[in-house]
Protein backbone atom coordinates (compact mmCIF):
# COMPACT_ATOMS: atom_id res chain seq x y z
CA UNK A 1 0.00 0.00 0.00
CA UNK A 2 1.63 3.33 -1.05
CA UNK A 3 1.58 6.29 1.27
CA UNK A 4 1.00 9.68 0.16
CA UNK A 5 1.44 12.69 2.55
CA UNK A 6 0.95 15.68 1.96
CA UNK A 7 3.26 18.77 1.92
CA UNK A 8 2.48 21.53 4.93
CA UNK A 9 5.09 24.43 4.48
CA UNK A 10 5.52 26.37 7.14
CA UNK A 11 6.92 29.55 5.95
CA UNK A 12 8.69 32.32 8.40
CA UNK A 13 9.27 35.25 6.98
CA UNK A 14 12.82 36.47 7.95
CA UNK A 15 14.31 37.95 4.77
CA UNK A 16 17.87 36.98 4.07
CA UNK A 17 20.09 39.61 4.41
CA UNK A 18 21.72 39.43 0.45
CA UNK A 19 20.08 40.08 -2.91
CA UNK A 20 19.23 37.56 -5.33
CA UNK A 21 21.24 36.82 -7.73
CA UNK A 22 19.64 36.65 -10.93
CA UNK A 23 21.25 33.69 -12.49
CA UNK A 24 20.91 31.42 -8.90
CA UNK A 25 16.80 32.79 -9.18
CA UNK A 26 17.22 31.80 -12.88
CA UNK A 27 18.18 28.09 -12.52
CA UNK A 28 16.48 27.37 -9.30
CA UNK A 29 13.51 28.58 -11.44
CA UNK A 30 14.48 26.33 -14.22
CA UNK A 31 14.83 23.59 -12.27
CA UNK A 32 11.65 23.56 -10.19
CA UNK A 33 10.02 24.34 -13.47
CA UNK A 34 10.92 21.20 -15.45
CA UNK A 35 11.48 18.58 -12.15
CA UNK A 36 7.91 19.81 -11.46
CA UNK A 37 5.68 22.10 -12.84
CA UNK A 38 2.99 19.56 -13.29
CA UNK A 39 2.72 19.39 -9.24
CA UNK A 40 1.97 22.67 -9.08
CA UNK A 41 3.53 25.03 -6.21
CA UNK A 42 3.86 23.08 -3.71
CA UNK A 43 5.68 20.19 -6.00
CA UNK A 44 7.77 22.76 -7.23
CA UNK A 45 8.33 23.85 -3.76
CA UNK A 46 9.64 20.63 -2.44
CA UNK A 47 12.45 20.33 -5.31
CA UNK A 48 13.96 24.22 -4.91
CA UNK A 49 13.68 22.46 -0.58
CA UNK A 50 15.66 20.12 -1.83
CA UNK A 51 18.02 21.70 -3.86
CA UNK A 52 18.66 24.06 -0.96
CA UNK A 53 19.07 21.48 1.14
CA UNK A 54 22.10 20.67 -1.41
CA UNK A 55 23.54 23.63 -1.24
CA UNK A 56 23.82 23.70 2.68
CA UNK A 57 25.29 20.09 2.22
CA UNK A 58 29.27 19.72 2.20
CA UNK A 59 29.00 17.22 -0.13
CA UNK A 60 27.24 18.75 -2.96
CA UNK A 61 28.34 22.65 -4.71
CA UNK A 62 27.82 25.62 -2.91
CA UNK A 63 25.89 27.05 -5.36
CA UNK A 64 22.00 26.58 -6.81
CA UNK A 65 23.55 26.71 -10.59
CA UNK A 66 26.12 23.75 -9.23
CA UNK A 67 23.61 22.04 -7.62
CA UNK A 68 21.21 21.69 -9.98
CA UNK A 69 23.86 21.47 -13.37
CA UNK A 70 26.33 18.66 -11.51
CA UNK A 71 27.93 15.60 -13.43
CA UNK A 72 30.09 14.99 -15.72
CA UNK A 73 30.72 17.06 -19.10
CA UNK A 74 31.87 16.22 -22.14
CA UNK A 75 32.90 19.20 -24.90
CA UNK A 76 31.34 21.77 -22.63
CA UNK A 77 28.02 19.81 -22.45
CA UNK A 78 25.93 17.53 -19.63
CA UNK A 79 26.55 13.71 -20.50
CA UNK A 80 22.96 12.61 -21.10
CA UNK A 81 21.24 11.09 -18.50
CA UNK A 82 24.52 11.20 -15.98
CA UNK A 83 23.79 14.58 -14.04
CA UNK A 84 21.41 14.97 -11.13
CA UNK A 85 19.09 16.44 -12.24
CA UNK A 86 17.58 14.80 -15.44
CA UNK A 87 15.90 18.24 -16.97
CA UNK A 88 19.63 18.90 -17.44
CA UNK A 89 20.76 16.05 -19.33
CA UNK A 90 18.04 14.80 -21.30
CA UNK A 91 19.05 15.78 -24.77
CA UNK A 92 15.57 18.52 -24.66
CA UNK A 93 16.25 22.02 -24.60
CA UNK A 94 15.38 23.65 -21.15
CA UNK A 95 12.28 25.41 -23.27
CA UNK A 96 9.54 27.38 -21.21
CA UNK A 97 5.87 26.70 -22.68
CA UNK A 98 3.46 27.13 -19.65
CA UNK A 99 3.75 31.10 -18.79
CA UNK A 100 1.85 30.65 -15.75
CA UNK A 101 4.13 27.45 -14.39
CA UNK A 102 6.74 29.56 -15.08
CA UNK A 103 5.89 32.98 -13.53
CA UNK A 104 5.08 30.50 -10.10
CA UNK A 105 8.41 28.82 -10.30
CA UNK A 106 10.22 32.47 -10.65
CA UNK A 107 8.20 33.38 -7.41
CA UNK A 108 8.86 30.33 -5.37
CA UNK A 109 12.89 30.70 -6.71
CA UNK A 110 12.76 34.78 -5.04
CA UNK A 111 10.63 33.37 -1.89
CA UNK A 112 13.24 30.39 -1.19
CA UNK A 113 16.41 32.70 -1.87
CA UNK A 114 15.22 35.51 0.38
CA UNK A 115 13.31 33.92 3.03
CA UNK A 116 14.00 31.14 5.50
CA UNK A 117 11.08 28.24 4.23
CA UNK A 118 10.80 25.12 6.54
CA UNK A 119 8.88 22.65 4.65
CA UNK A 120 7.17 19.76 7.10
CA UNK A 121 8.57 16.51 6.35
CA UNK A 122 11.39 17.56 3.82
CA UNK A 123 13.71 18.55 6.73
CA UNK A 124 17.57 16.82 5.24
CA UNK A 125 15.77 15.86 2.18
CA UNK A 126 18.55 15.41 -0.72
CA UNK A 127 17.29 13.22 -2.80
CA UNK A 128 14.52 12.78 -4.89
CA UNK A 129 13.08 10.36 -8.32
CA UNK A 130 9.92 10.33 -9.92
CA UNK A 131 7.56 7.52 -8.29
CA UNK A 132 7.29 5.29 -10.88
CA UNK A 133 11.21 4.67 -11.14
CA UNK A 134 13.36 2.58 -8.70
CA UNK A 135 16.88 3.86 -8.73
CA UNK A 136 19.54 1.47 -7.17
CA UNK A 137 20.67 4.36 -4.56
CA UNK A 138 17.08 4.95 -2.87
CA UNK A 139 17.45 1.75 -0.89
CA UNK A 140 20.27 3.54 1.01
CA UNK A 141 18.59 6.70 1.47
CA UNK A 142 15.55 7.42 4.36
CA UNK A 143 12.38 7.94 2.70
CA UNK A 144 10.56 11.10 4.26
CA UNK A 145 7.99 12.28 1.82
CA UNK A 146 5.77 10.89 -1.40
CA UNK A 147 3.97 13.90 -2.51
CA UNK A 148 2.62 13.32 -5.79
CA UNK A 149 4.71 12.05 -8.67
CA UNK A 150 7.83 11.95 -6.66
CA UNK A 151 9.54 10.66 -3.64
CA UNK A 152 11.82 12.50 -1.11
CA UNK A 153 14.89 11.10 0.77
CA UNK A 154 17.54 11.87 3.32
CA UNK A 155 20.50 10.66 4.57
CA UNK A 156 19.96 7.53 6.92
Amino acid sequence: MKTVVSIVAIITFLVIAQEVRSDERHCLAEAMYHEARGQGLMGMLAVGVVIQNRVKHKTYPDTVCGVVRQGPQWKGNPVRDRCQFSYWCDGRPEKVTDMESWGQALSVATTLLTTRVDVVGLEGATHYHADRIKPVWASGMRQRLHYKQHVFYSEK
